[in-house]
């Protein structure tokens, strides 16, 4: 009877443990995008003093977007400058050790971002609505100049 139990009890928990393991995929869009600086990955103290070069030839330019889900705004950074999405594309997402592990258009493989900024959807909103006002009160200002 116990083993009974602890079977049914195991394979009824075993959808859950598979899914925590996983990760639940959230939705987003990815609706700006631009090349800026990589996000600098931390060295060890071997790898400081290996004697290596201390600084590199060049900054190197990775991909940043806007990723824009249901109650949260995100901020991503690719590791490298071809970690490319396209933009306007709804994407699956899930977090994964402090990164956000991006799959686009059912790929086999995730591709991981590093998160450079959160904000609540709603503040998002609200910063993007003053930002098209002051926009357009400065277009309207710029007719009324023209007019005189």
């Amino acid at each position: 009877m116990k083993r009974a139990f602890c079977l049914i009890f195991l394979l009824c928990s075993l959808p859950c443990l598979l899914t925590a393991q996983i990760g639940i995929y959230q939705q987003g869009k990815i609706v700006r995008m631009h090349m800026g600086e990589c996000i600098p990955i931390p060295h060890g103290f071997m790898a400081t003093m290996g004697g290596g070069p201390s600084t590199p030839m060049g900054p190197e330019l990775c991909p940043e977007y806007t990723l824009v889900s249901d109650k949260v705004v995100f901020v991503i950074v690719g590791k490298s400058s071809n970690s490319l999405i396209p933009l306007a594309e709804t994407i699956d997402f899930r977090f994964h050790k402090n990164e956000l592990a991006v799959r686009v258009n059912d790929a086999k493989r995730e591709t991981k971002f590093d998160i450079k900024d959160m904000v609540m959807r709603s503040e998002w909103d609200r910063v993007q609505r003053h930002i098209e006002e002051k926009l357009k009160e400065s277009d309207d200002h710029e007719a009324e100049v023209r007019l005189h």
